[in-house]
């Protein structure tokens, strides 16, 4: 991450809750729900990450479930729909899925089949991008629905990780206000 993002979002960075040892052991937990209850930090992440899509976008693809929160903000900001990317077995109605695997198994998550029209710029959205499983997995579901996906938008970025990197090395132009070090 820019040197210069970072210190222009340190703002919001000191809004976000660090929990060790959560959920187990060696873990720190980038805990954004302090963040969420600040209506003025809350307003900035929104205003910031809008700055930062580039080009027109037709929806807004919030992962489940803290993507929802700004990924539904950013819509509303940009002026477009929402479009959810849900767990397996939580929408009604015809879906189209994609599995993914997980340090031990494997993941599905699924967007209604009708939700986004053939060519449709779709912007990604969720509050952490960690490894990328999901992401990724997410890129490959919105455009297997015949879905444009070029960017990914981010709160916080754990670059140990890799997520973003790996994004990038899908074509994804990633932006996140904030990186922090360490799990």
């Amino acid at each position: 991450m820019d040197a210069a993002v970072a210190l222009a979002n340190e703002d919001i960075r000191r809004r976000i809750r660090t929990i060790p040892d959560f959920p187990k052991p060696g873990i720190m937990f980038r805990d954004i729900t302090t963040l969420l209850l600040d209506a003025e930090g809350l307003a900035l992440t929104i205003e910031r990450m809008a700055d930062r899509v580039a080009g027109p976008v037709d929806l807004v693809a919030g992962v489940e479930a803290r993507g929802f929160i700004f990924g539904a903000a950013l819509a509303v900001k940009l002026g477009t729909g929402v479009l959810l990317i849900r767990k397996d077995g939580k929408l009604p109605g015809a879906t189209i899925a994609e599995e993914y695997a997980l340090e031990y198994g494997h993941d599905r998550i699924n967007i209604h089949a009708d939700a986004c029209a053939p060519g449709a710029r779709v912007l990604l959205v969720d509050d952490l991008i960690a490894t990328g499983g999901t992401a990724r997995a997410s890129v490959r579901l919105l455009r297997k629905a015949g879905a444009v996906v070029t960017q990914a938008a981010f709160v916080v970025d754990l670059p140990e990780l890799g997520g973003a990197d790996a994004l990038r090395a899908d074509g994804i132009a990633v932006s996140s206000l904030v990186a922090f070090e360490g799990h």
